[in-house]
């Protein structure tokens, strides 16, 4: 690898060649061990070409108070913890600012061994072979307490495994792996996001899927029939979409999103990819063209937004892989009013409605009165501004509604675990209020 472009599509893309690189290694006392969230979907495509078992080593990274993403050490399980002095000495971190960011993620720590291993014991590691995989290696410290671990539990031999590593790591991790294998170390090296196309945020419910599918002796199937780039009409203009559709699709839920692109909103995708996951088809697509996303008259122009949705759901009617299929919409920012706007515009065609940290208010009472899909209004905890004025919206509708407040997350919902605690609620409401298929619905077409 040279230069800091695109490398990998995805995690499982990463798995797949890291995978070619440790077949060496495959045989009856191997053991694959990821480092959740991101190692796992890396790690599943290991195990898998190895047939060897899977199991996970939780680790939390312990970032600089002020740049979390800085790590200035690690902890693990089994009470291991890894700091990098020269990183606390340069950020200039106290011991009370150390002490409260450990206290903080230990107790993540605990809820994810918790919630991953249901009560499971580790897997027997003692005499054997253990790949200690992670979907990058950034300072090391996570991957150094991870070794440390499966060390400590007994294996024999310790490999650990990544697709993309700082030239200088070997240096760095010699010392705590017998083997060090990378797919490529490129410079200069900034953030192991910026060798993949899509470094999207792995949730927890993924994670347990693949822990499963792996325990029950399964690759995880192909996750979708269709995955394409596409262009809709709209109201005069070409809008650019990503249409998903998995296997005996329930239903599809389109995304609409205010601000930037929809397509490529990394929250979005991540809802999104929970949705396929449980049977539904997602369409996200940018209700803005690229000349248009600067204007923030456009950003708030909810009739101008609604009208474009609007139109992008009667298409979807003409498309061969969503013709007939239950409707739902989910809005984020503006996109929320613009998802009610065009619920009201086309009544019963619509299922249901989930806005995530959007602004309903925006649709105005007249446009609210008139929605009939039930709908969901979910907001972040920390975001009281935002809570105030989905309440006041909530009051002026007359559907079935409900107000998700998300302890503890805030407006865009970067904390951890939040993001995936709005992919459930999203899922839930569609699942329970989308019409089952073949059951009577209006065609989509715009109510009188």
């Amino acid at each position: 690898m040279h230069g800091t472009g695109t490398h990998f599509t995805d995690r499982t893309d990463a798995g797949r060649r890291l995978a070619a690189r440790v077949g060496h290694l495959g045989g009856a006392d191997t053991v694959v061990v990821a480092l959740p969230r991101g190692g796992v979907p890396v790690a599943a495509e290991v195990a898998a070409a190895l047939g060897a078992p899977l199991d996970i080593c939780v680790i939390r990274k312990l970032g600089v108070p002020y740049q979390p993403e800085l790590g200035m050490g690690a902890i693990g399980e089994d009470g291991v913890r890894v700091l990098n002095e020269q990183v606390i000495r340069l950020a200039g971190v106290g011991d009370d600012q150390l002490a409260a960011v450990e206290r903080r993620e230990r107790t993540e720590l605990e809820r994810r061994a918790r919630r991953y291993r249901g009560g499971r014991p580790p897997t027997d590691l003692r005499g054997r072979t253990v790949i200690v995989v992670d979907d990058g290696v950034a300072t090391g410290s996570t991957a150094r307490a991870a070794c440390r671990i499966v060390r400590a539990r007994g294996a024999a031999r310790v490999v650990l495994a990544v697709p993309v590593a700082p030239a200088d790591w070997t240096e760095r991790l010699s010392e705590v792996a017998d083997e060090l294998v990378c797919v490529g170390t490129p410079s200069p090296f900034f953030a192991i996001g910026e060798f993949y196309g899509d470094f999207a945020q792995t949730g927890d419910e993924e994670v347990l899927r693949l822990l499963a599918e792996a325990a029950g002796g399964r690759r995880a199937p192909g996750p979708v029939d269709v995955d394409r780039e596409l262009v809709l009409r709209a109201a005069g203009v070409r809008l650019a979409g990503r249409l998903t559709v998995p296997a005996a699709p329930s239903g599809i839920v389109l995304f609409a999103h205010g601000s930037g692109s929809g397509r490529r909103s990394p929250r979005n995708r991540h809802v999104a990819r929970y949705l396929n996951r449980s049977g539904l088809a997602t369409l996200l697509f940018d209700l803005l063209t690229e000349a248009e996303e600067p204007d923030r008259r456009k950003v708030f122009d909810v009739g101008l937004l609604g009208d474009r949705l609007t139109a992008v759901a009667e298409e979807l009617g003409r498309l061969e892989e969503t013709r007939g299929l239950p409707l739902g919409l989910f809005g984020a920012s503006t996109g929320a009013a613009a998802a009610l706007h065009t619920a009201a515009a086309l009544g019963p065609a619509v299922g249901a409605v989930v806005s995530r940290g959007g602004r309903p208010d925006l649709a105005g009472p007249d446009v609210l009165g008139r929605v009939s899909a039930p709908t969901l209004l979910v907001v972040g905890g920390l975001d009281t501004t935002v809570i105030d004025l989905n309440r006041r919206a909530r009051a002026r509708l007359h559907c079935v509604s409900e107000l998700a407040v998300v302890p503890g997350a805030g407006h865009l919902f970067e904390e951890p675990g939040t993001l995936d605690q709005v992919a459930e609620l999203a899922g839930a409401w569609f699942l329970r209020h989308l019409p089952p298929l073949g059951t009577a619905q209006d065609p989509v077409s715009r109510a009188p």
